[in-house]
C-alpha cells in the first residue's frame, strides 16, 4: 500500500478550522481504499508563531517539507499584522522556494449553487486559469527610499524571464490540450505596458506553434474581466501574469457563487520540490472559530492534490461526494445563503464516500 506524506500548514483564521476538515476528508477516503494512505504531519506556522518567534515560519521550515509529497495550506493573514509579512513570510515563502511556478485555479458552477450569472448555466462556466506564479508584479523586485519625507519614492517592478514566461506558456497550452475544448486565452496588457507584456505577448505566439492542434486568442485584461462576465461560454483555459490572474481568479470565483468554494494548486510541474494546495478565500478572521466557513475549497484542492499524486480514481470520488453534498440545499455554509456549519458539510461528504464504498 502506498503511503503518501502530506504537511498540512492551517495558518491563520479559517485555516485552521478547514484544514483539519480537508484531512478528515482524506483520512475518511482512505479508510476506504486498499490502495493508499496518508501519513499527515501539521506545521503550526502563521501569525500565532510570528507573534512568539518574530517570523511567520522557521529559517528551516522549507527543509522540514522538502520530503513531503504535497502541501495542504489553509491561509495566511492576521489583522494584527501587516499583510507583506503574513504572504511573504509563509505562502509566498513556500510557493518561491519550492519554485512553485504554476498556480491553477480550477472554476465551474458546482451543482446546487445559485452563481450571480443568471443566464449562465453550468457549462458555459468551466475554466482553469493558469497564473504565473513566481515572477512577474510579485517577484519581490524593488525598494523604498527617503521613508517620511515629501521626497519619498517606493516601486515594486514587475520581472519577466524568458524562461519563466516560456515554462508557462507550456504549461498553459499543454493543460489546454488536455481539456476536450482545446482552447486558450492569453491575458495581456501590452497595449499599455510595452515591454515585458510585449514579450509575454511574442512568446505565446512561439509557443502556439508547438501546440497546433490549440485553438487561442489574445485578450486585454480589462476587457477579460468583461468577457468573464458577459461571454463566459467563449472561454475555457486561460493564462495570465501573476497579478492578472491573482484578480481574475478571485472574479472567477464569485461568478461560480462564492470564495469559498474555490480551490488552488501551487505546482512545480517538475516534481522537482512539493506542491502546494489550498483555498482561495483568505483567512477571514470575521468568522473565525464560529463553525461558518465553508470547507468545500478545502475539500476540492484535495482533490487536486489526489491527481497530483496520480490517485485519479480517488480524486473522482470525492469531487462526485462534494458536488452530492453542494447540490443539498440544507447542507449550504452561509456564503452561499444557507446555515450548515463546517462540521455538516464535512460530515455530509464523509458520509458520501462511505455511501459510494458500500
Amino acid at each position: 500500500m502506498q503511503t503518501y506524506k502530506i504537511a498540512t500548514i492551517p495558518g491563520d483564521g479559517i485555516g485552521k478550522e478547514v484544514v483539519p476538515a480537508g484531512q478528515q476528508v482524506l483520512e475518511a477516503l482512505a479508510g476506504r481504499s486498499n490502495r493508499f494512505n496518508f501519513s499527515f504531519q501539521n506545521f503550526g506556522w502563521g501569525g500565532d508563531h510570528y507573534r512568539a518567534h518574530g517570523v511567520m515560519m522557521p529559517a528551516d521550515g522549507l527543509d522540514a517539507l522538502r520530503g513531503q509529497d504535497a502541501i495542504l495550506f489553509g491561509s495566511a493573514g492576521d489583522p494584527h499584522i501587516p499583510d507583506h509579512i503574513t504572504l511573504w513570510g509563509l505562502r509566498l515563502k513556500i510557493c518561491q522556494g519550492f519554485d512553485q511556478y504554476a498556480n491553477v485555479r480550477p472554476t465551474r458552477i458546482l451543482p446546487g449553487i445559485d452563481a450571480p450569472l443568471k443566464r449562465c448555466g453550468p457549462k458555459d462556466l468551466d475554466w482553469v486559469i493558469v497564473r504565473e506564479n513566481s515572477e512577474g508584479e510579485y517577484a519581490g523586485v524593488g525598494g523604498r527610499v527617503h521613508q517620511g519625507h515629501p521626497i519619498e519614492a517606493a516601486t515594486d517592478v514587475s520581472i519577466m524571464t524568458r524562461a519563466g514566461v516560456e515554462r508557462i506558456m507550456r504549461y498553459a497550452f499543454r493543460l489546454a490540450q488536455s481539456r476536450p475544448r482545446k482552447l486558450l486565452t492569453v491575458v495581456t496588457k501590452s497595449n499599455a505596458q510595452r515591454h515585458a507584456m510585449v514579450m509575454w505577448d511574442e512568446i505565446a505566439l512561439q509557443i502556439s506553434r508547438e501546440f497546433p492542434d490549440v485553438t487561442w486568442d489574445k485578450e486585454l485584461v480589462d476587457a477579460a474581466t468583461a468577457r468573464m462576465v458577459m461571454r463566459p461560454a467563449t472561454l475555457d483555459t486561460i493564462v495570465a501574469t501573476n497579478l492578472h490572474a491573482d484578480i481574475l481568479s478571485d472574479l472567477a470565483a464569485a461568478l461560480a457563487g462564492s470564495l469559498g468554494i474555490a480551490p488552488t494548486g501551487n505546482i512545480d510541474p517538475e516534481r522537482r520540490y512539493p506542491s502546494m494546495f489550498e483555498p482561495i478565500h483568505g483567512s477571514a478572521f470575521d468568522i473565525m472559530g464560529q463553525g461558518l466557513a465553508n470547507p468545500i475549497g478545502t475539500f476540492w484542492s484535495c482533490v487536486m492534490l489526489l491527481e497530483h499524486l496520480g490517485e485519479a480514481a480517488a480524486a473522482q470520488r470525492l469531487m462526485q461526494a462534494i458536488e452530492v453534498v453542494t447540490a443539498t440545499p440544507g447542507l449550504h455554509t452561509r456564503d452561499l445563503g444557507g446555515t450548515a456549519t463546517t462540521a455538516m458539510v464535512t460530515q455530509a461528504v464523509c458520509q458520501q464516500l462511505a455511501a459510494q464504498a458500500r
